[in-house]
């Protein structure tokens, strides 16, 4: 029989599968209910730590996100009802044994886009308040990592960066660097996931690259 790490090996490459048939393509949320869905604090940070584990269970998410079981279980649902997540094969088949459920992200990840809630004051409020949650949630990811560099080696601080660039674009301009940064961030995903699935585990961490692009005036 499998031992544990091998069923979760197996249910990481079942949850991979299912990014490669969007073809590394996020779901796009064009509808508010689900916009509202994902934009409570608990519900993005639940979706945030199942896409980074790939798979797991109300208890593991719990101890992730430091709440109780019962909480992020009803949390899970709502994602679930709005198709933002969905069950993966756990112990005894699709969704568990009964005893725990096992969950997965439904696709690879999620965008939106402005012109989608741009045609009611409802709208454009839910989707800037989605925008700043996610930007919280990123920068408390980076923070985190910033208070704790020094536990990291020497190699991985060295590794890791930030940068910021000023400089005057045109639409057109911004939307091929959009364009470009997203296919360079793939491929290098692409490999690395690749290599990591051929066996190839030794020192590796999980990373987050977070970069942004927009227009503003001095």
């Amino acid at each position: 029989m499998a031992d544990d790490s091998e069923r979760q090996s197996a249910r990481r490459a079942a949850a991979r599968q299912v990014r490669r048939r969007s073809k590394g393509e996020a779901r796009a949320i064009e509808d508010l209910d689900t916009l509202k869905a994902l934009g409570h604090p608990l519900r993005m940070k639940l979706y945030r730590a199942l896409y980074v584990a790939e798979t797991a269970t109300a208890s593991q998410l719990a101890g992730t996100v430091d709440e109780a079981v019962s909480l992020v279980s009803y949390h899970l649902r709502k994602l679930a009802e709005h198709g933002l997540i969905e069950d993966a094969d756990g112990p005894g088949g699709p969704g568990g044994d009964g005893r725990e459920r096992w969950w997965r992200t439904a696709s690879d990840g999620v965008r939106t886009q402005d012109e989608d809630f741009s045609d009611a004051p409802e709208k454009v409020v839910a989707h800037s308040a989605l925008s700043r949650l996610s930007l919280e949630q990123r920068g408390e990811l980076y923070r985190d990592f910033v208070d704790a560099r020094s536990a990291w080696g020497a190699n991985w601080r060295a590794a890791a960066f930030s940068s910021e660039v000023f400089t005057r674009m045109t639409v057109e301009e911004l939307q091929q660097l959009n364009t470009e940064l997203h296919a360079l961030v793939q491929s290098h995903k692409d490999r690395a996931t690749a290599a990591e699935e051929a066996g190839d585990t030794e020192g590796r961490e999980h990373v987050a690259v977070h970069f942004y692009g927009f227009p503003f005036r001095p």
